[in-house]
């Protein structure tokens, strides 16, 4: 599955550390300018947290149930591909075997069956692809969207101003320890999931 980090971005931090900059080169000839004090949004006096992007994703539940829906559906259409793999093949056989005893006419007919049938066979193989490449789409969307409005309920609730995503070669390459909240999220996010789940059954 493919990893990701879309939750916010750190560009946000860099917008803020430069507002002065641009209130101070912006000033108005015939109106007094703001102070610094009141256009500054300092970096220091933001309430930062991030947490690890593919870990949130790997452990929330939801992901994980769906996943293993979508690969249980894989397995069953790769079953079912192999089966009609394998007759085909089988038709190929016979029909090599037998084409000798076929007149010109039955051969040509022969053939032109069997071509058509490769290609449905292809196509059948192609949609099997697509609808899972949709499926797991999907899947991501739906995971994306949770894990973000869960976020926005977790930063109102600890008076956080931004949750970066870290990941390995993202735009974060340093933060403290103390500033991760993975876990934290990873527990809330399941807890009101599994509570979600658990009153739906009961309906």
């Amino acid at each position: 599955m493919k990893k990701f980090s879309k939750v916010l971005g750190v560009l946000g931090v860099a917008a803020l550390a430069f507002t002065a900059c641009d209130n101070q080169g912006n000033t108005n000839s015939t109106a007094p300018s703001a102070t610094t004090a009141d256009s500054e949004v300092s970096i220091a006096d933001m309430k930062v947290a991030y947490i690890h992007t593919d870990s949130v994703i790997n452990n929330f539940e939801f992901f994980k149930e769906r996943s293993a829906e979508i690969a249980d559906k894989g397995k069953k259409y790769e079953s079912e591909l192999s089966n009609r793999a394998k007759g085909f093949e089988q038709e190929v056989a016979n029909f090599q075997q037998s084409a000798n005893s076929m007149t010109m006419n039955q051969a040509r007919a022969k053939e032109e069956e069997l071509v058509k049938k490769e290609r449905n066979l292809v196509s059948y193989r192609d949609n099997l692809m697509q609808e899972l490449s949709a499926d797991e789409s999907k899947l991501y969307n739906d995971v994306y969207d949770r894990i973000q409005a869960y976020l926005n309920t977790y930063a109102e609730e600890n008076n956080l101003e931004m949750i970066l995503s870290y990941t390995r070669g993202g735009g974060v390459w340093y933060a403290k320890g103390n500033l991760d909240v993975t876990n934290s999220v990873i527990e809330g996010i399941n807890s009101n999931y599994n509570a979600t789940k658990s009153t739906a059954e009961k309906k």
